[in-house]
């Protein structure tokens, strides 16, 4: 029996390894410190195994995946280096979607010397806007530019956030603080987590608005595009609210005292909001994304679109963002397996576009799962 691993058991680790646990001949293994989410997983599927495990310990994750085949990751980003460090150490195969702050690069030599492959930012976003990225450069000759924009949201809108967190609520707090690289005249340039917003038209949703996050990762060392963007998405009014909470101080880490106790504003702000940024029970969200490049194809210039839009599967009760970020992963954890992706080190995912049979087996897995992506050529005037 194949042993696989989930590491993290929240809404999409929960989904991962649902969906891996539907493969003949694997038994897989869901791990995470919280009981409810490891039983409200397994609920859905009596074979799935659970384990608890404090997964912010390295020992513990390395113990954990030296008895695994296959090892997938789906922790918060703060534990998301010690925890790829700690599985890179045994030579295991990993797949990860952390949204980790450091750099995972640092650990290819650790990798290459174990013989692990390891696959990082492997999701929605980064993930598939980074395999969308590397497909748009090795089609485009040259690839002058590229923008990405994702966001996750609710189908109802809600005053005064219109938006509810359908992964991590501190990791979408890490984003509107974290500065953002975008890649300007071949360079990169830094700046402010939502700075510059721009009015965008969906036809699925109506206007949203983007604004710079640290979307790019990789990409700002991989690809060989003078022009790069990453934007996230969300309802009109959303920015606002979350620039003037954090220009008042009210995101910072730094403790301040309050009636003699020490106070760390962002524990505070986090508490009194993220209740209100909670899903309810059936409550539908959404996934759209729009991944833009242009250059030239056979020598005319024109514009490839690949475009996103997905909700909440009512069969199953898993949330979008769930469901689109959990499926490239386990996707790639089976290309790994079949030795599509063989080579020893820390490989992000526009790396492996050149790949034609593993981006057509990703396409194709995920719209057999109901996860569509529609690519587009536009010609464009010289």
């Amino acid at each position: 029996m194949h042993q696989t691993i989930v590491l993290g058991g929240g809404m999409v680790g929960g989904v991962m390894a649902l969906d891996l646990a539907a493969d003949p001949g694997r038994s897989v293994t869901l791990i995470d410190a919280n009981e409810d989410s490891l039983a409200a997983a397994a609920s859905q599927n009596a074979d799935l195994r659970t384990e608890i495990a404090d997964l912010s310990c390295p020992a513990t994750v390395r113990g954990l995946a030296e008895k695994a085949d296959l090892i997938v990751g789906a922790l918060p980003s703060r534990l998301g280096f010690e925890a790829l460090k700690a599985v890179i150490a045994t030579g295991r195969p990993y797949c990860d979607i952390s949204f980790m702050p450091e750099d995972a690069w640092k650990l290819d030599e650790l990798a290459k010397a174990s013989g692990s492959v390891a696959i990082i930012d492997c999701g929605v976003a980064p993930g598939m806007s980074n395999l969308c990225a590397g497909l748009a450069t090795h089609r485009l000759n040259p690839c002058r530019s590229i923008v990405i924009r994702v966001g996750g949201l609710p189908l109802e809108r809600t005053m005064p956030w219109q938006y509810k967190a359908a992964f991590s609520p501190s990791d979408v707090i890490e984003e509107y603080l974290r500065p953002a690289r975008v890649v300007q005249g071949g360079k990169v340039i830094i700046r402010e987590a939502l700075s510059e917003p721009v009015l965008i038209d969906f036809p699925e949703t109506g206007t949203l608005e983007a604004f710079n996050t640290d979307g790019l990762r990789s990409l700002t060392e991989t690809l060989d595009v003078p022009d790069m963007l990453e934007q996230t998405l969300r309802y009109p009014g959303h920015r606002d609210l979350v620039w003037a909470l954090r220009e008042a101080g009210m995101l910072s880490e730094d403790p301040v005292e309050v009636d003699g106790q020490l106070v760390t504003p962002r524990d505070l702000t986090c508490n009194a909001i993220f209740p209100s940024w909670t899903y309810e029970s059936g409550e539908v969200d959404l996934t759209v994304m729009r991944v833009e490049a242009e250059g030239d194809l056979d020598g005319a210039p024109v514009r490839l679109t690949w475009d996103l839009y997905d909700q909440l599967d009512p069969e199953t009760g898993w949330t979008s963002m769930a469901r689109t970020t959990a499926f490239p992963a386990t996707i790639m954890a089976r290309q790994l397996e079949a030795g599509r992706v063989a080579e020893a080190g820390v490989h992000p995912p526009e790396l492996l576009a050149s790949n034609e049979a593993l981006v057509q087996t990703m396409f194709e897995e995920l719209q057999a799962r109901g996860v569509c992506y529609r690519e587009t050529i536009t010609p464009l005037d010289h």
